[in-house]
């Protein structure tokens, strides 16, 4: 099938390619014989009606627009394979010749992968924070098993630190109450008050159960957060929470060891490990971000904008799950160093366009070194994402295949595999000259509880986190998942 290609931008490429009667007609007859089946003519038996009565009765041209449109993805993927193009995105077609029983002739205009040099990833270098595993992190470990395995009892007493609470509160301002900021049975723990109102702990202290108390405080939620009010809080029950003792019967219950020695010697490890993978990871990101810095293109505009405006949408999506804006967002995060919504989009904007330019470096890696994705590697990523999204491995193979995401899955493998290829051929040491074993695989704590911020903060995740250039970071966004 005749097709040439035009570059006509760095970015852009234009097909033209030719479609022969000869192998147009196949097609021609499948549609002949699919509008044969679908109509009723006098005089016919179904399916029986003659090419020259569908003619004569409907059109020529609607069978040839059958036709054409049945044999142009072929077409085109030929025209794109000869062309030695990658496309990112549908192209526009334009079908510029049709000479019945003779030729068909479009063009394809479509937005493709620009064409640069990889960097000696042997000359690259990356230096990351020797981890720290300390004592603290241990018993942090310990508190937290301790207060998923502690007891509550409830206590005919005034309420005091550390007791679990079961609250109503009632908002109002100026005397109307706001029925959105009212809530009833909320437990809640004394001490232990991020998220929730300032001057809870100090209200519920001292009350006991049926008593209640009204303090002035902003609201943390809803259409008048940031706004001060009056709030009224109930206790309606006070527990007091026993923490179970750390000594063997306390590790034989929440581990498969015989003694608290053996109990917190394999927590140390578990904190070691994570240090080890947090190490690795920041390693990957520093080695990926140099690897960009010494390569330089274009990116097509269009999938750019297309980018950023998905990111955008993520990051607004989440922000009004948690009923917040990105200005009450940027009040309460301590970590962002933005200051105003535009320095925050701005930074996203930025953050979002390095993410492609590490797509496009790691799939050029991958297609120039022929990297392939076993069956093996595909299975262990669906249960990693069952495990993350708490479905069954058949849950996510169905919406795989309903989403048709089995390519995209399979490029995110790839691309995790030309990173570890990449990490292992720079140098990469610790703060203290250590080198960095970056053959080692990321893990994750299979234990979510332990994995959870020790502040309770909650941040906001990846979409906005989109400067992490690990794994997760340059996958293929996912919109259904």
């Amino acid at each position: 099938m005749p097709s040439t290609s035009e570059q006509l931008s760095p970015t852009r490429a234009k097909l033209t390619v030719e479609i022969p009667f000869t192998e147009l007609k196949p097609h021609l007859d499948k549609a002949y014989k699919e509008i044969a089946q679908q109509v009723n003519i006098p005089g016919f038996r179904k399916g029986k009606v003659p090419a020259t009565v569908i003619d004569q009765r409907f059109g020529r041209g609607v069978v040839l627009q059958e036709a054409i449109n049945e044999a142009l993805p072929k077409a085109y993927q030929e025209a794109v394979a000869d062309a030695g193009i990658i496309p990112l995105g549908q192209p526009d077609v334009d079908v510029t010749k049709l000479e019945d029983n003779e030729v068909v002739e479009f063009t394809a205009e479509v937005d493709v992968r620009p064409d640069f040099e990889l960097p000696d990833f042997s000359s690259l270098e990356a230096t990351v924070d020797a981890p720290e595993v300390t004592d603290d992190a241990v018993e942090e470990r310990i508190n937290v098993l301790r207060q998923r395995f502690a007891t509550t009892t409830e206590v005919d007493r005034a309420a005091a630190d550390g007791d679990v609470l079961t609250l109503d509160l009632a908002a109002s301002q100026d005397g109307k109450q706001l029925d959105e900021s009212t809530a009833e049975g909320v437990t809640y723990k004394i001490g232990e008050g991020v998220g929730m109102l300032e001057g809870l702990d100090e209200a519920v202290t001292g009350l006991k159960a049926g008593e209640s108390k009204t303090f002035t405080s902003t609201l943390v939620g809803g259409d008048f957060r940031g706004q001060e009010a009056d709030i009224t809080v109930t206790v309606t029950k006070v527990s007091e929470q026993e923490l179970p003792e750390v000594d063997d019967e306390f590790a034989q219950m929440i581990s498969e060891f015989d003694t608290v020695e053996e109990m917190k010697a394999d927590l140390r490890k578990a904190v070691e490990n994570q240090a080890q993978s947090e190490k690795i990871a920041d390693a990957r990101d520093k080695v990926l971000e140099a690897a960009l810095a010494e390569v330089d293109f274009e990116l097509p505009q269009a999938l750019l904008t297309t980018e950023l405006e998905m990111r955008r949408n993520q990051i607004e999506q989440q922000l009004a799950r948690g009923g917040m804006s990105v200005d009450t967002y940027l009040e309460q995060a301590e970590d962002e160093d933005a200051q105003t919504a535009e320095e925050f989009w701005k930074t996203i904007d930025e953050r979002s366009e390095q993410a492609v330019r590490a797509q496009m470096l790691l799939d050029k890696y991958a297609d120039d070194n022929k990297l392939e994705v076993s069956q093996e590697e595909l299975t262990e990523l669906i249960f990693r994402k069952a495990q993350e999204n708490n479905n069954s491995p058949q849950d996510e193979i169905n919406h795989m295949m309903e989403h048709n995401h089995m390519g995209d899955w399979m490029q995110e493998i790839r691309r995790g595999k030309a990173l570890a290829l990449i990490c292992a051929a720079a140098t990469v040491v610790d703060s203290d000259g250590n080198p960095v074993d970056m053959s080692l695989e990321v893990v994750e704590t299979d234990d979510p509880e332990l994995a959870e911020d020790p502040d309770g903060a909650e941040p906001v995740d990846s979409a906005i986190a989109a400067e992490s250039v690990d794994q997760d970071a340059v996958e293929v966004a996912d919109d259904d998942n």
